[in-house]
């Protein structure tokens, strides 16, 4: 579908029903960072986040929310939904008000179009819950609401797939990205750091845990090769045997801090919830113009070119042997890096999907 006629773009005007604020990496990277193309298309949006900054922070430090916290939160996002009317279209990380009953979310979502976008497996927060009420009362919710959305945006195919079996009028799949301005490519970047390379991982405290696939084969790996693991946005962290740089997350430091390393590695469980994650710090790596390790789990096998880009791996022996095989060999670090950073180009970057996004909605606002 094709949205033509910028005499109905300026007509367009869409509330954004977001989860975080820029700190919230879903937010940042599948909402906040397209701002700018729907202001250059005439397309005004207004951006509600159902948790702050500072409510996120929060659960980092203390690792839950605050009675007070959530009230104001649910509070502010039903006064939003109360004024959905005054816009041609809403557009909704996820779910506008989550663990809610669903028929009174669909109230306050009745008379104005919506659009649904995933980048994670979030209904299985509900369906594959440990209790068996909440999966009785909330196993479906998800698909309630993707089968009466105007569109279903899906970060990967599994959350797509989701999305059909569940009804869903219109699916398309857009991947999470990079900004290329963002992630300028320069010539491999190396630094008298004991003169060890680097391999390095990004995530936050909430996704650190999937670095103990790790813990055995970098263990046995720095018996043998010398090498420093970057850590990125995990907070406290420590690997015995292994030489572990922890560095703070910050947006504007985040893709130099990438770039002064040698490897990238996105290790993860192979169950439901990580088949729904998006790949996006391997997309970070490969935009750095780093070879990637990753488990064979989800869409890191649609990222990863095995053999060109990086390599897909399940056991213990497979991390081993792929990170010593890069580690030992700058050329092909180089080249794998070089290969990674043209499929970003092609297929995982902003100012590939950007107006790809905007006619999207701009069309389902027309539904």
């Amino acid at each position: 579908m094709v949205f033509e006629g910028h005499r109905s773009v300026s007509r367009v005007r869409i509330l954004l029903l977001a989860k975080y604020g820029r700190m919230g990496a879903s937010t940042r990277l599948r909402s906040l960072q397209y701002l700018p193309a729907f202001q250059r298309a005439g397309v005004e949006v207004v951006t509600q986040s159902l948790l702050s900054d500072a409510a996120l922070l929060s659960r980092y430090q203390q690792g839950f929310y605050r009675v007070t916290t959530v009230l104001k939160a649910y509070s502010e996002r039903t006064l939003a939904l109360l004024g959905r009317r005054n816009f041609s279209l809403l557009w909704i990380e996820k779910e506008s008000l989550p663990w809610w009953p669903l028929w009174i979310e669909r109230l306050l979502l009745r008379g104005v179009p919506y659009v649904l976008d995933y980048d994670d497996a979030d209904f299985h927060y509900y369906d594959e819950h440990r209790w068996e009420w909440v999966r009785q009362i909330f196993g479906r919710r998800l698909d309630g609401l993707m089968a009466e959305a105007a569109l279903v945006i899906a970060g990967n195919d599994y959350l797509a797939r989701r999305a059909r079996d569940a009804g869903a009028r219109w699916v398309e799949v857009v991947p999470t990205v990079i900004d290329l301005l963002r992630y300028p490519f320069t010539a491999r970047y190396y630094d008298p750091h004991n003169g060890l390379p680097r391999i390095v991982w990004i995530g936050s405290p909430c996704t650190a845990h999937y670095l103990d696939a790790l813990r055995e084969p970098l263990g046995r790996l720095a018996s043998q090769i010398p090498f420093v693991l970057r850590v990125i946005g995990s907070g406290t962290f420590e690997m015995a045997g292994v030489q572990v740089e922890v560095v703070s997350w910050n947006e504007d430091t985040e893709a130099q801090c990438i770039h002064e390393c040698d490897v990238g590695v996105m290790p993860l469980l192979d169950g439901p919830f990580e088949k729904g994650k998006c790949g996006y710090k391997l997309i970070q790596y490969m935009g750095c113009g780093l070879p990637v390790v990753a488990s064979k789990v989800g869409a890191n096998m649609e990222i990863v070119q095995e053999g060109v880009t990086g390599f897909l791996v399940r056991t213990p022996d497979e991390w081993h042997e792929s990170l010593a095989k890069l580690l030992d060999d700058r050329a092909l670090r180089s080249q794998m890096g070089a290969a990674g950073r043209l499929q970003v180009e092609k297929h995982f970057c902003l100012q590939q999907t950007g107006p790809q996004l905007v006619n999207l909605l701009c069309n389902a606002a027309q539904a």
